[in-house]
């Protein structure tokens, strides 16, 4: 199993959570600190196949992904990337 980099890459109006451009987390077998509950709610199904080696077919690079937390109003947009192992 991989682990992934998950870093804020996009960040509108006012996070609560205080996340900024350029935060970033190391995600293998345990949840990151610091990381929003709610954004990584969003984030954990896209971190699980990438863990394993999928890939998503909408994406030009095969490690990556970019996800948006749930908050319309203050979107931040987070890239999720496999790490080589």
């Amino acid at each position: 199993m991989a682990q992934v980099s998950v870093r804020v890459i996009s960040q509108k109006g006012s996070c609560e959570a205080g996340h900024r451009v350029g935060d970033r987390w190391i995600i293998g077998e345990k949840t990151p600190d610091g990381l929003c509950i709610f954004a990584f709610g969003s984030l954990l199904p896209f971190i699980t196949p990438l863990m394993f080696g999928a890939s998503f077919p909408w994406e030009k690079e095969p490690d990556m992904t970019t996800v948006a937390c749930p908050d319309p109003t203050n979107p931040v947009v987070f890239e999720i990337r496999r790490l080589p192992e």
